[in-house]
């Protein structure tokens, strides 16, 4: 693996994202980065973002919304999504290995990993129903 170059801009957006209880989009970092009294341009935000990923320091998730969002935490998990107010939440089961093999079966591929992403209604919409 090469050597990391983090520049105080990416190691501001890693802080961010590293820090974060929830799954930032870019946007949102963009304004923890303001409330920190950073000011960054937005394509430094979205440039440190794509390097932070392409070195798997971060993941970026596509959650099926119209705006990425990012996770630090690497280990193996899944996300449920709120379908009725966009909430992402992590969910630690592992996906069950005979669902790789029936996919490896099913698609010819040579299955290395699985993302399954779940959707619902989160705790807090349930209640306003």
């Amino acid at each position: 693996m090469k050597a990391l170059n983090l520049t105080t801009q990416r190691q501001a957006v890693y802080d961010v994202v590293r820090h974060a209880s929830d799954h930032p989009t870019a946007a949102e970092v963009m304004n923890r980065l303001v409330e920190q009294g950073y000011n960054f341009a937005y394509g430094t935000v979205y440039n440190s973002l794509r390097y932070l990923t392409d070195k798997e320091l971060i993941r970026e998730l596509k959650l099926g919304e119209a705006a990425s969002r990012y996770d630090a935490k690497l280990d193996d998990h899944q996300h449920i999504l709120c379908e009725v107010c966009g909430r992402v939440d992590e969910v630690m089961s592992h996906v069950p290995e005979e669902w790789n093999r029936t996919v490896a079966e099913e698609t010819g591929y040579d299955v290395h990993h699985a993302h399954v992403v779940f959707g619902g209604v989160c705790p807090h919409c349930q209640q306003k129903k």
